[in-house]
């Protein structure tokens, strides 16, 4: 409030100073003669201070015109101005409207607007990082593959957009099936950038796929170093690349030693069924049953398998049935309560003509939870009994249409796999696969036994017992108990 009386007063006393002046001035009898060319004039004091002031604007004018006309001279010669900066700014607000205009067309899905857009973008603009994979991306939606292809290869030139078109050209690659050129593509990213984490899972998966392990296994360390994956799972998915790793080896009849990396994945995940199964086989190699016997041991604790009691037979290819059931008490004296355990000392049992200790194996399984399996067990004991062939025959025809029990089973697509492999088949899932029962999991053909897991030698089967471990058909069974 003080401070708005204190500027009314300064105002007025300013105003009235210059009336003062004025009029001191005007009062005055003095005045200003001059003469020019002939002609003379007499200007009072008041006259004089508007030709000074007229003189002064005059000057002023000639100075702006003068300046205007060295720089439109300027312009002419391309040097910069005012006036190129007017219509550089002209020019990049077009330009920036153009390239805003093309991303909204690209977010909306409409393609051909965004190219368009961008490459109107790309004249006005000096901005290739933004116009180029704004082109780029333009052209993948509006199907112009080979444009988009070139684009991405212009981000390679430029060193700040390289990793860019590395990302563009490798997922083009992907789409067009060309694996090959994407996994040279993102192994170039990931040297770029290891940190990357898109970049980091595009590789594994190729790596995955290309079967090349050991690379898989160093691009797993790097997703670990930079918390990517957690630590359990790191180590579960490092003992599946360990275990391919020791398959490839194995494949190429490799030393005893370099077979070894079965032993290591093994290590690394003890319940993973197909490397406990190659590093018992490693040690049988080696003829070291004693390891062999712990590896399954341990293996069956976290998770009984048929895998692990055909490995387990191994050991001692050799021994009588009577022998192969007692050594096998060390086996499934380990989980005696689970349904493999129990279905695997019904087998042994048959083999071993043991018939009641086979049906007090199975116990209420075949009621309780009727498998192919454990039905076609239960026809042998009948078979081994002595039972009427219309007994036998019935436990067949239930066979046929009962579930064929835990399969390898995708738990992204539930395709259903023979063998376990680290990539499903199907929907390319890393380390999906897991040993369980998959859904509608009937059955209205004849798969045979694959997966009893023991081979009962000929001369060792009673006459009157079903082979049980033999791969059969059950169809074909009903028919001969006809």
């Amino acid at each position: 409030m003080i401070w708005s009386l204190a500027k009314t007063l300064a105002f007025i006393l300013a105003i009235g100073a210059l009336a003062f002046a004025v009029g001191q001035i005007s009062d005055g009898e003095s005045a200003v003669r001059i003469e020019a060319g002939g002609w003379e004039f007499t200007l009072g004091p008041i006259q004089l201070i508007v030709a000074a002031l007229g003189f002064g604007l005059l000057l002023w004018l000639l100075i702006k015109a003068f300046g205007l006309v060295v720089a439109v001279f300027r312009f002419l010669n391309g040097d910069e101005t005012a006036i190129s900066r007017y219509f550089d700014r002209n020019r990049e607000n077009k330009g920036y409207q153009a390239l805003s205009d093309g991303m909204v067309a690209l977010a909306s899905g409409e393609g051909r607007l965004a190219l368009v857009k961008a490459q109107r973008a790309e004249k006005l603009l000096n901005r290739p990082a933004l116009t180029t994979l704004l082109i780029a991306q333009a052209a993948e939606v509006a199907g112009d593959f080979k444009g988009a292809t070139n684009a991405y290869k212009v981000l390679l030139s430029d060193p700040a957009t390289r990793f860019v078109g590395l990302q563009g050209l490798m997922k083009r690659k992907l789409a067009e099936g060309d694996t090959k050129t994407a996994l040279k593509l993102a192994e170039k990213a990931f040297e770029m950038k290891p940190r990357h984490l898109p970049s980091q899972d595009i590789l594994l998966k190729l790596q995955s796929e290309a079967a090349d392990w050991k690379g898989a296994r160093a691009t797993l360390g790097a997703q670990r170093k930079t918390g990517a994956v957690p630590k359990d799972v790191f180590r579960r998915r490092d003992a599946v690349m360990a275990l391919q790793e020791a398959k490839v080896i194995l494949d190429s009849d490799a030393s005893i030693e370099s077979r070894e990396s079965a032993i290591e994945a093994n290590r690394l995940s003890p319940d993973l069924i197909p490397a406990a199964s190659m590093a018992a086989q490693s040690y049988i190699l080696k003829g070291d049953k004693k390891n062999a016997t712990r590896v399954l041991k341990k293996s069956w604790e976290a998770r009984p398998h048929p895998d692990l009691a055909a490995v387990f037979a191994e050991i001692e290819p050799d021994e009588t049935p009577e022998e192969r059931l007692h050594r096998f008490r060390v086996l499934t004296a380990v989980n005696p309560d689970h349904d493999e355990t129990r279905q695997l000392l019904a087998e042994l049992s048959v083999a071993a003509e043991d018939f009641p200790a086979a049906r007090r194996s199975l116990g209420d399984m075949p009621s309780r939870h009727p498998t192919q399996r454990n039905l076609s067990i239960m026809a042998a004991i009948e078979r081994g009994e002595g039972s009427d062939d219309s007994v036998v025959r019935a436990w067949l025809t239930k066979a046929i249409s009962a579930s064929r029990g835990p399969q390898w089973c995708c738990d992204k697509c539930q395709t259903i796999h023979a063998d376990w492999h680290p990539i499903c088949e199907n929907c390319a899932g890393f380390d999906t696969l897991t040993w369980r029962e998959p859904p509608n999991n009937g059955s209205t053909t004849s798969p045979g036994f694959e997966n009893l897991p023991l081979w009962v030698e000929p001369k060792a089967v009673p006459k009157t017992a079903i082979p049980v471990a033999a791969n059969y058909d059950i169809e074909a069974l009903v028919r001969g108990a006809e």
